[in-house]
């Protein structure tokens, strides 16, 4: 190959001398210091099952990109788990860290000017991380999927982690005894990988696919199965000829691209936070796309094509048998953008040729689909003129105008202990603000409410807004997920006061305050103050610099 690397400096210089005298004493020789230098991207980690069989897909990584004539480095990133690292500062850690991969990775990558990059996506904010460290460095990547988690049995029927998840907050309403969700724990997970079901992991591996980003065909895999392998052998194979052919990730990720990624989601009822992840990695990307304005242009236009858990009954596993992202794809094939490139050198189209569904059972037709849309819905109005998203996923039925009056919290823990002693009632309209990116900080973590509210049989007689991110789990109720601007940026929600009439109308997209201006003006002069300062540490750096949730939750530059 005669294409000059980044990674080779001119021989004699003190960037070449310091790094041959590390790399020699690593083990490495002459020819392996001229060859395409490899980042694996890896965030294994003992604290959760997700990324516990990380390790071993990198030793495959590394032997593929071996046999290639690469030399693979692997270099180690955070791992944030929703189970796990959502205990500290009320699950505030969670979506910075997303943006803290971004920035380890180009510290590490950049800051080596390795070749390429090879990133291991497992968990959900390591996959837009990750994608958002391919647009921010724009050099030859990758991602692999690394999988979903096998699930097990409860008392004869199927058990997932994501069940219990939903079901743990049945406890304090006694709908669920505490030996039930001890059982149920115990039995969820059989397996490394990621959360069964279209929560936000597996909907994020989906678009990593129909973004370009992984090999056609990837997604969802079932974690450390001989086709996840064979696809960690064929994408180590792959990233070596992408560094020789200097095919970057803005040459994939185009508007296209993202049309494409919002269609696959649309036809899925894939998890509302792709849509803020999406706009992260489009701006990372230094894209003029307005993921959200795609979202609200092909909601009416796209059907559900496939009821995934939790919108149906079918498992994750019936879709990656009847052929998974590049089945559902294969169904838009006639609205895709069919141009777009992938990163195994082939356009979308060509990706799809030949392509059959396995299961029509499964995957339906774009005449006969298991709904009409919309699946996600944008909702913005006068409290919400940055946006709101309303997942409304299958075809059960669901209400789509409600009003109410407000019954406001400021954290989640707060709206759970009014659930469970009835201090929430029907007709209203529960609202959680000062848990935004900002006010948080971090995005709270508000799905245990919405189950909490399902468990008190409140989900159908009640409505909700939230700051908060929800998990991909949450289909139930005329929930608004991600209200923005948020009240600590001075957003409408800072406005309301308790029994203020709140309409949400789905059909309308709109969510609006029925407070008369006057009223508003006045309150406005009060400089009402929301949300929780931190003043040290990650979050600190974090609440300073983070964008509205709208325009991706990104830093600052």
């Amino acid at each position: 190959m005669s294409r000059i690397l980044r990674s080779n400096f001119k021989p004699g210089s003190p960037n070449w001398a310091g790094r041959r005298a590390q790399w020699r004493a690593l083990g490495l020789s002459d020819a392996d210091m001229e060859k395409p230098k490899i980042a694996i991207v890896n965030s294994s980690s003992e604290l959760a099952i997700c990324f516990s069989h990380l390790d071993g897909v990198a030793a495959k990584v590394k032997e593929a990109i071996r046999a290639a004539g690469g030399m693979p480095f692997e270099v180690r990133t955070a791992a944030p788990s929703d189970f796990i690292t959502n205990a500290g500062r009320h699950g505030g850690y969670i979506l910075p860290t997303r943006d803290l991969i971004t920035s380890d990775i180009e510290v590490q990558v950049e800051g080596a000017m390795l070749d390429g990059m090879l990133c291991l996506a497992s968990c959900d904010k390591t996959t837009p991380g990750q994608l958002m460290a391919a647009g921010r460095l724009n050099i030859p990547t990758i991602v692999v999927v690394c999988g979903y988690q096998d699930s097990g049995q409860y008392r004869g029927q199927h058990i997932d982690i994501e069940e219990v998840f939903l079901k743990s907050s049945y406890v304090a309403s006694g709908g669920v005894s505490l030996a039930e969700i001890t059982e149920m724990a115990d039995n969820a997970v059989k397996s490394p990988g990621v959360c069964a079901g279209m929560g936000t992991a597996n909907s994020m591996h989906i678009v990593c696919e129909a973004l370009g980003m992984a090999l056609p065909g990837s997604s969802p895999v079932r974690a450390n199965s001989p086709k996840m392998m064979e696809h960690v052998r064929r994408a180590g194979e792959r990233i070596v000829q992408m560094v020789w052919n200097d095919e970057k990730p803005r040459d994939i990720m185009s508007a296209e691209s993202f049309a494409n990624a919002a269609m696959v989601v649309l036809a899925l009822s894939a998890s509302i936070n792709t849509v803020k992840h999406l706009q992260a990695i489009a701006m990372e990307c230094e894209l003029d796309v307005d993921v959200y304005e795609l979202f609200a242009r092909y909601a009416n236009q796209i059907p559900l094509l496939a009821a995934i858990r939790p919108t149906g009954e079918d498992l994750i596993e019936d879709l990656e048998a009847a052929g998974g992202a590049r089945a559902v794809m294969k169904r838009l094939e006639t609205l895709l953008f069919a141009n777009a490139r992938t990163v195994s050198g082939q356009t979308v189209g060509e990706a799809l040729r030949g392509v059959e569904v396995a299961d029509e059972a499964v995957i339906h037709t774009l005449e006969r689909p298991v709904s009409k849309p919309p699946s996600l819905v944008i909702v913005k109005g006068s409290l919400l003129p940055g946006g709101g998203i309303v997942r409304l996923g299958g075809p059960a039925e669901r209400t789509l105008r409600f009003s109410g009056p407000a019954n406001i919290f400021h954290s989640r823990e707060e709206a759970m202990v009014a659930i469970g002693r009835g201090a929430v009632k029907p007709g209203e309209v529960v609202v959680l603000r000062g848990i935004g990116v900002k006010g948080g900080p971090g995005l709270a973590m508000t799905s245990s409410v919405v189950f909490a509210l399902d468990g008190a049989g409140l989900i159908d007689k009640v409505g909700v807004v939230t700051e908060g991110q929800l998990s991909g789990l949450v289909n139930r109720g005329l929930v608004v997920g991600e209200a923005s601007p948020e009240a600590m940026e001075g957003g409408p929600l800072g406005l309301v006061n308790n029994g203020d009439s709140i309409t949400i109308d789905v059909l309308a997209r709109e969510v609006n305050l029925d407070v008369p201006e006057a009223v508003l003006e006045a309150r406005r002069a009060e400089q009402r103050q929301y949300g929780s300062r931190t003043e040290r540490g990650w979050l600190s750096v974090y609440q300073r610099t983070v964008q509205p949730v709208h325009k991706g939750a990104v830093l600052l530059k």
